[in-house]
């Protein structure tokens, strides 16, 4: 299965992120995960969202840059080891990872690490092969992390 991520390339300048939420607050898309890199005066946000196809289409619209990607969101066990077996994985079968990232669903329990690849094809046929299980889109918008908490 297949998720989507925005890759919004930014100038390293106070503004830039807030230009990209205020877009997103306005249309009611709600950011489910993002990650914010810089590298000397340029920098990308990876944003998922719960409407990935009308966010690209509202920040394009608006004038930001933005690329919509497919990526696999992989459940993996929250547990000492358990990201090496994926990374390791990937590895031994020349499956190069160029952006990732990830969170806790249940701690002890189960993570998701969002994987973007040069060789999507070959990736999902590894991790298939793998016994891993991928989230699209949908599914990654319905997890409710920490919903057993207190909070």
């Amino acid at each position: 299965m297949i998720a989507h991520q925005l890759l919004v390339p930014a100038d390293n300048k106070p503004g830039r992120l807030a230009q990209v939420t205020r877009v997103l607050a306005r249309e009611k898309i709600n950011i489910r995960a993002i990650t914010i890199s810089s590298f000397g005066e340029r920098g990308f946000f990876n944003i998922i969202v719960d409407e990935p196809k009308r966010a690209h289409k509202v920040l394009d619209q608006n004038g930001l840059e933005v690329e919509l990607k497919e990526v696999f969101a992989v459940l993996i066990d929250d547990k000492p080891g358990g990201l090496d077996g994926l990374i390791q994985l990937l590895a031994s079968n020349n499956v190069n990872v160029e952006n990732a990232y990830g969170f806790v669903l249940e701690s002890r329990i189960k993570a998701v690490f969002v994987v973007d690849v040069d060789n999507r094809k070959l990736a999902q046929q590894v991790l298939l092969e793998g016994g891993y299980k991928t989230l699209d889109a949908e599914s990654l918008n319905a997890i409710e992390p920490f919903h057993y908490m207190k909070y």
